[in-house]
């Protein structure tokens, strides 16, 4: 079945045109397109896609004088689709259903689309049979860039536990994005460990005990403010009647967390994991 589209999508008023889709999305769904196309002959898959695409911008569709030809003339017409993420996405999904008709080939699937999509941004959602336009912009974890101080693997770790959160939100997936967001402040907190302060060395293993040193270290200062908030929130996430998170829920009394929560809590610790390495940064 065709893919049915917003109201108002395939002939857009002017000013209400969407933006144009990240070139970046547009050469991923072009490598996918190759890899289909990679099944069997060629040049008649690339074809097969490449009439879809040209409906998007209004040009008559004609076989390339050859297979190179074929996907060279292709990625440009999915560029110029581009312009209309809409008609884009409609285009991608019937090539591929139709071909799934056959079952003939190994198609990706439609989640597999909505990742690409929800990885870049894109306000849109494939939900057979309809494209939905998404009312609320795509919920990202903004991305503090870890001190030169961390090791470059320690890093690493935390870029990729930041992006997970951010794609379990978009997923709406609220407990397990707080969850990825409590272990990055409870790694982020060993860093400390074997940093000398004015009180003595951090000697502690976990969070707690490092939370706890380190307000000693610092009292009368933000630091101490920070840490204590961290502490508060740590508990009360863990509890099972509080955010339910690390230690499982209160079946009889607890309340799972809404998207807003989640929303609020990666925020927030967030927003304590950027403070903490940079006073990291200033310790080291």
């Amino acid at each position: 079945m065709p893919l049915q589209l917003p109201e108002g999508s395939r002939f857009p008023r002017r000013g209400e045109e969407s933006e144009s889709l990240p070139i970046s999305v547009v050469a991923e769904f072009d490598t996918m397109v190759g890899q289909i196309a990679a099944q069997g002959e060629r040049q008649r898959l690339l074809e097969h896609f490449k009439g879809y695409f040209c409906g998007v911008v209004g040009a008559a569709h004609s076989w390339s004088s050859n297979e190179g030809w074929a996907a060279t003339d292709l990625s440009r017409f999915m560029r110029e689709a581009a312009d209309n993420p809409a008609l884009f996405l409609e285009a991608l999904y019937d090539g591929c259903e139709t071909l799934r008709a056959t079952g003939e080939y190994e198609l990706p699937s439609v989640d597999m689309l909505n990742d690409i999509l929800r990885e870049h941004g894109v306000g849109f959602e494939i939900r057979p049979p309809r494209l939905v336009r998404l009312t609320e912009p795509v919920v990202r974890v903004p991305h503090p860039e870890p001190p030169p101080t961390l090791a470059e693997d320690a890093a690493a770790i935390v870029r990729a536990s930041m992006q997970r959160a951010e794609d379990l939100l978009a997923q709406n997936r609220p407990r397990e994005a707080v969850q990825e967001m409590l272990w990055m402040l409870e790694s982020i907190a060993t860093t400390f460990r074997g940093v000398t302060l004015p009180t003595g060395t951090i000697q502690g293993r976990y969070f707690n005990e490092i939370a706890r040193e380190l307000r000693s270290a610092g009292r009368g200062t933000t630091l101490e403010r920070v840490v204590e908030w961290c502490n508060s929130l740590h508990g009360y996430l863990s509890s099972p009647t509080g955010g339910g998170v690390r230690h499982g829920l209160d079946l009889n009394s607890g309340s799972p967390l809404s998207p807003e929560e989640g929303r609020l809590f990666c925020n927030l610790i967030l927003s304590y994991v950027t403070f903490l390495m940079a006073e990291h940064a200033k310790l080291s």
